[in-house]
């Protein structure tokens, strides 16, 4: 299905530092996210990539500074920026307890799905419509990812955050996320966390080291 065209966010960073206890992850974060761009957060592990995700996202406030989201030249208040953001990570979770179709379902309720997708269409591209009476935690790992992805990438957002993709995801899989990611980009501003460049940020056209706030 073509893909609708989007406004990207744009997400500006001032004086940005996080830390948890004693333990610094990164301060002094001065940059501009503009909107449409796509951006590969790099560094190894432990360098706060998904801290910093989770700054941009709104998830988590940070120790100092300034975040502020723009959407259409409009600045969004901070307790409505999630409405905005889709984001697919290892470490958030799914709706376990759920069956698909009832996971799928209580997703739309927060997040509506791209124009033209609808649970059965998001089931069936992530090769998950066999499953769709089965608990998600029954799932194989594989079977996760490609849900995980498929929920953040269809669902109606102008800011995509991807903190290793490709995790749990075998060659096929990282092809069918490769395909599904250019597919859907149009005008969203993508941030993506990664260790394996070439597998997951082919999309970027940017790239940022975090270890240089460290």
């Amino acid at each position: 299905m073509p893909a609708q065209p989007s406004t990207g966010m744009r997400i500006a960073l001032s004086g940005v530092a996080k830390r948890f206890a004693r333990e610094k992850v990164f301060h002094g974060v001065d940059h501009l996210f503009e909107p449409g761009t796509r951006t590969a957060l790099l560094g190894p592990n432990g360098c706060g990539k998904s801290t910093l995700l989770q700054v941009v996202a709104g998830a988590l406030v940070p120790t100092a500074g300034v975040v502020v989201h723009q959407l259409n030249a409009s600045v969004l208040p901070q307790e409505i920026v999630y409405r905005h953001v889709s984001i697919a990570a290892p470490y958030l979770d799914l709706y376990d307890d759920l069956s698909l179709h009832e996971a799928l379902a209580m997703h739309r309720r927060f997040k509506p799905f791209r124009r033209g997708f609808g649970p059965k269409d998001l089931a069936r591209t992530a090769y998950l419509e066999a499953h769709w009476d089965k608990p998600v935690n029954h799932f194989s790992s594989g079977m996760r990812q490609r849900l995980k992805l498929a929920l953040a990438i269809l669902s109606d957002t102008p800011l995509l955050l991807l903190d290793e993709p490709a995790t749990n995801l075998d060659a096929e899989g990282i092809a069918w996320f490769r395909q599904l990611l250019l597919a859907h980009l149009d005008g969203r501003t993508l941030l993506v966390a990664s260790n394996r460049q070439q597998e997951e940020t082919f999309a970027c056209s940017a790239s940022v080291e975090i270890s240089r706030w460290k």
